[in-house]
């Protein structure tokens, strides 16, 4: 089969397309032919060498931890899905054509493979982080850098709740913002005051790593109340950097019961072939993602 592989940390020039083995689903895991991965800032940070101490690597390695395709290969003590079933999860080296899952679930009905593909980390990241921020209904929360996929789903799960979202995005995805419930605002000079007459701000999330912590915990008063999952330097302002997943399968069922609801989308801006990964990368790392990159196998 082929895959994305790099046998030295660095940047996207080191992805190569290679032939490699066939993965096999061990127990309580499900392989699938991969119909489409997505691609996560996380899955250039390891190729980076940024996260080790959460994501360690034994070179040469493979790339990605969300995919979605068809049940080809069930594990031993596996119930309740079927060779043939559409699913979609996480699992390792999903950038290939083969890859076997550790997490899953029924893709929805009408949901296509590659919008399906862009839900996993996304969906278990926004979940976690507005837990661990603490943001209740009722509160403001803001998202400064909230129209990749992440903030997508961030700004409607929070809306779902009850909570009102405040995201900062560039000048073309304002209407995108508030498209999706959130009161929306430009992150170019001047916007801390902007965001202050938006109103109140009771927690903070850090979705794009530029630099903004500082400010973040001056707009909500305390370093406890707001959550990087982009700025490794967050620590030193008493803010989490959040990098530990929590229950994925968890993640996924509720992915499925907002998604079904017409509750939760996430759009595709691009979509790439396998062979193009290095420039999924390249592309991902620039930012002003509208929603989720993917590669179609």
């Amino acid at each position: 089969m082929k895959k994305i592989s790099y046998a030295e940390f660095g940047g996207p020039e080191v992805l190569q397309l290679v032939e490699a083995e066939q993965p096999h689903a061990g127990p309580g895991q499900l392989r699938i032919a991969v119909r489409a991965a997505g691609v996560n800032p996380a899955d250039w940070r390891i190729r980076e060498g940024q996260i080790l101490g959460a994501h360690p690597v034994e070179l040469p390695a493979g790339v990605g931890l969300d995919a979605a395709g068809v049940v080809d290969e069930i594990g031993e003590g596996v119930e309740g899905i079927e060779i043939g079933d559409r699913v979609f999860g996480e699992g390792t080296d999903t950038y290939a054509e083969f890859t076997v899952l550790s997490a899953w679930a029924r893709i929805p009905e009408g949901l296509p493979f590659e919008e399906a593909a862009g839900y996993p980390s996304v969906v278990e990241t926004a979940l976690r982080i507005i837990r661990e921020v603490g943001v209740q209904p009722g509160q403001t929360l803001l998202v400064s850098g909230a129209s990749g996929g992440v903030g997508s789903a961030v700004l409607q799960i929070a809306h779902a709740r009850g909570i009102t979202v405040i995201g900062t995005a560039g000048a073309t995805n304002q209407d995108y913002l508030r498209g999706l419930g959130a009161l929306a605002t430009t992150y170019h000079e001047g916007w801390v005051e902007r965001v202050r007459h938006l109103g109140r701000v009771d927690a903070a999330l850090d979705l794009s790593g530029s630099g903004v912590v500082r400010e973040l915990v001056e707009l909500t008063g305390d370093p406890c109340r707001v959550v990087s999952i982009a700025d490794l330097g967050a620590p030193q302002w008493g803010v989490r950097f959040s990098g530990v997943a929590g229950s994925v399968p968890d993640a996924l069922a509720e992915a499925v019961d907002l998604i079904s609801r017409g509750r939760l989308y996430i759009p595709v801006e691009k979509s790439y072939p396998l062979s193009e990964a290095a420039a999924a990368h390249t592309d991902s790392r620039t930012g002003h993602t509208r929603g989720r990159r993917v590669l179609v196998v």
